[in-house]
């Protein structure tokens, strides 16, 4: 008489089994508190949708425009600094002049978002604070009022204004504002923060900086 086999799992195997799934549960018991308190805090729900945002952003527009990239290399060469600098500047400001309108909360104006007082001159009556003043607009793009008041605006295509609406104008101006802010001698990151007075803004165009210039080295060999 054949002896029947007996059902199921013997309990050294069932102990085995217990014994490898107790870490599994303890992972998953983790991740699901974790989840969970995170759901409920409001600033870690903002900083992790801001963080992928930022990330996202930083992946779009990364191809520079071909149009544009003889007026960075002509305005670069004028002043002695990178064109991809000026292309990281571009793509950070109005993403390549695909900002609508281009003009911002606090007044920077143009393809390259100067503010007025910047482009025509601090010393200029009246200028002060964020910079914004009250420029009528006839000085504002006048090459003889911005050199009398030391902007840095500048008329790239000769037709007598100066218009930071203007993309060559505008291009022109972001180069000799960096190039005296520091980048005609190397000292990129100073240029970059004078352009703007934020660390993370340095580090933001410094990534497309570096980006542009692996862009360059690999299309000029």
């Amino acid at each position: 008489m054949k002896q029947k086999k007996r059902k199921g799992l013997s309990i050294k195997v069932k102990a085995m089994l217990l014994f490898l799934l107790i870490p599994v549960a303890v992972t998953v018991f983790t991740l699901t508190a974790i989840i969970w308190t995170s759901l409920n805090d409001s600033e870690f729900i903002k900083k992790s949708a801001s963080t992928l945002l930022e990330i996202g952003d930083r992946h779009t527009a990364m191809t520079i425009p071909e149009e544009y990239i003889p007026v960075y290399k002509e305005a670069a060469e004028t002043y002695g600094i990178p064109w991809t600098l000026l292309a990281a500047h571009h793509r950070i400001e109005t993403k390549f002049s695909t900002m609508d309108p281009l003009l911002s909360p606090v007044g920077a104006e143009g393809h390259m978002q100067f503010m007025p007082c910047t482009f025509v001159g601090w010393s200029y009556p009246g200028c002060g604070g964020l910079g914004q003043g009250e420029i009528p607009e006839e000085d504002k793009t006048n090459p003889e009022i911005i050199a009398e008041y030391g902007g840095y605006g500048v008329d790239a295509n000769g037709d007598g204004i100066a218009d930071p609406y203007d993309l060559e104008d505008a291009i022109f101006s972001a180069a000799n504002y960096l190039s005296q802010s520091g980048a005609a001698d190397g000292d990129l990151e100073k240029a970059i923060f004078h352009y703007n007075h934020s660390e993370k803004y340095v580090q933001d165009v410094l990534y497309f900086f570096n980006e542009f210039e692996a862009y360059r080295l690999k299309t000029e060999q």
